[in-house]
């Protein structure tokens, strides 16, 4: 299927301009029109005037509107067409894991820290090149989010959907997301990869320091983000409306806090680096140059390019026209005068 798009279509808004210069062209030659009149018989003044021509002018005008509408089109980058590319990298393989249990929902972390946590992951996407990236979610399960991949588009754009609705089963199950990340990356020995385990460490489903020295067996580094504070705080819930606090079963106000050492446990066993989260950022820079150090891998991917550059043809047509102004002159030329251009009488 062939699609067809203009990368800069705010351009197109240029082509109004055609229509604007028929108009003054169009009036420019009735007010010659009008001034040859006056000055006699029409057939008389064009003998009179052996080199002029009612032609040319028009032909050159006409050549000039095709070669202007045709930069306007390029300027617009017209694109059609698809293909697959297979390109070769070097890098790394990182998997994010995000905790979208309720417990992210708290404020302790202005705005609260889930969308903390996404405005940051979003900027460490940003700033990835040659890596590979997977985005796993948890709450009572995990869940892959997004397989390894080097689209970092789509990764953003799933980020930005990330909310605890994504997981029907509430708790913190960190081990689980540990061992769904070593089933996530890609085979082999001699692969670079790392975890970014994205949490407040309130873990009451399984033992993720367990799953972490598995982790650290299949040689998988996991960098662990401890968000929250420790004093612990109420998560708010809105409804019908109104903020109001998450209770338990008996009526009480869930307090949730953050668990450092669960979080350095899991860093700690697999040669990683904790961070906690501070007001004034998440902490991933550390952990992207962490990242960094670790051995580049060659990766081969393909890559889909939906759209291609077709403008060149537009800017060669461009110039066709352009050329052929150029060289028509707006009158006749004596010496070509026998040169039959046209089959009618000018």
């Amino acid at each position: 299927m062939q699609l067809f798009r203009f990368a800069n279509p705010a351009f197109l808004y240029l082509l109004l301009l055609l229509p604007v210069m028929i108009i003054l062209w169009t009036v420019n030659e009735r007010r010659k029109r009008k001034a040859l009149r006056r000055l006699g018989d029409i057939g008389l003044v064009r003998k009179l005037m052996p080199e002029y021509s009612a032609v040319r002018p028009g032909l050159k005008f006409l050549f000039s509107l095709l070669a202007m509408a045709l930069m306007i089109l390029t300027l617009a980058r017209p694109q059609f067409g698809s293909r697959l590319e297979e390109v070769k990298k070097q890098g790394v393989e990182v998997i994010i894991a995000l905790d979208v249990s309720n417990s992210m929902l708290a404020e302790d972390i202005q705005p609260d820290r889930l969308t903390r946590a996404r405005q940051a992951l979003n900027r460490l996407i940003d700033r990835l090149e040659n890596d590979r990236i997977g985005l796993i979610v948890f709450a009572g399960d995990a869940y892959t989010q997004i397989p390894i991949t080097t689209d970092y588009v789509s990764a953003k754009m799933f980020l930005s959907s990330v909310s605890p609705d994504l997981v029907p089963k509430q708790g913190t199950a960190i081990g689980s997301a540990i061992d769904l990340g070593i089933r996530s990356f890609t085979p082999g020995e001699d692969k670079s990869r790392a975890m970014i385990i994205i949490s407040d460490g309130e873990n009451h489903e399984d033992d993720p320091v367990a799953a972490a020295a598995e982790a650290s067996r299949a040689g998988i580094v996991i960098h662990t983000i401890g968000i929250g504070s420790p004093e612990g705080v109420p998560v708010p819930v809105h409804t019908g409306g109104r903020k109001e606090y998450l209770k338990d079963h008996e009526g009480n106000t869930v307090i949730t806090k953050l668990d450092e050492e669960t979080l350095k446990k899991i860093a700690v066993s697999t040669s990683g680096t904790y961070i906690r989260a501070g007001i004034s950022g998440l902490g991933l820079d550390e952990v992207y140059n962490e990242i960094r150090k670790m051995k580049k891998q060659d990766m081969e991917s393909k890559m889909y390019t939906e759209y291609n550059d077709q403008f060149r043809f537009f800017a060669i047509a461009a110039l066709i026209f352009l050329f052929a102004e150029f060289i028509i002159m707006d009158r006749k030329n004596r010496k070509l005068a026998n040169i039959k251009l046209f089959s009618y009488k000018l």
